[in-house]
């Protein structure tokens, strides 16, 4: 099964921050890529290429312009869409669902209004709380349910950079070339 993230409608003047933290948080808990769609901002994808080139991957960047295609075409190829939304239905509730199904699956984040068509076309609208708050906090809410925390503990292959878990301190150690 794979699993991407798709960040809707991004603006390079307002969104830049939280779009790359929606891909350092798809890529860490456990996501095989992230599509960007919006406007095309190429300090985003290279600020996320060289996060995989430091700290491994696989993990894969793309951009589209034309989301609604995408969207069609990975539906049309037996993707399930899930779109994460403060007004879908409680995470609580169909994350079981979600889970037991074994097709790929694309999860839709937004920056702007996501278009009406995108819950029309979506498998699952999922609201990780019904109150305002953070894409990049239902993202990885929604992933760590899905991988019921065994993204936690993924290895990364490739990594010139690793941080070595300790009680105090920080040690980040380089692979050896």
């Amino acid at each position: 099964m794979r699993l991407y993230v798709l960040r809707l409608g991004h603006r390079p003047a307002r969104d830049r921050r939280i779009t790359t933290h929606v891909g350092l948080i798809a890529r860490a808990l456990g996501a095989d890529g992230i599509i960007i769609s919006g406007d095309r901002d190429d300090n985003v994808i290279k600020s996320l290429e060289k996060v995989v080139e430091l700290w491994g991957g696989p993990f894969e960047i793309q951009y589209v312009e034309d989301w609604y295609s995408l969207i069609k075409r990975f539906k049309e190829n037996g993707w399930e869409l899930i779109h994460l939304t403060v007004y879908g239905l409680p995470i609580q509730d169909v994350i079981d669902s979600i889970r037991s199904s074994s097709k790929d699956k694309l999860i839709i984040v937004g920056a702007s209004k996501v278009p009406r068509v995108v819950y029309e076309l979506s498998d699952w609208n999922v609201a990780v709380s019904s109150q305002p708050h953070s894409e990049c906090g239902s993202l990885a809410v929604f992933l760590d349910r899905f991988f019921q925390g065994k993204e936690l503990s993924k290895e990364f292959k490739g990594w010139k950079l690793k941080v070595i878990p300790q009680t105090r301190g920080k040690k980040v150690v380089r692979a050896e070339s």
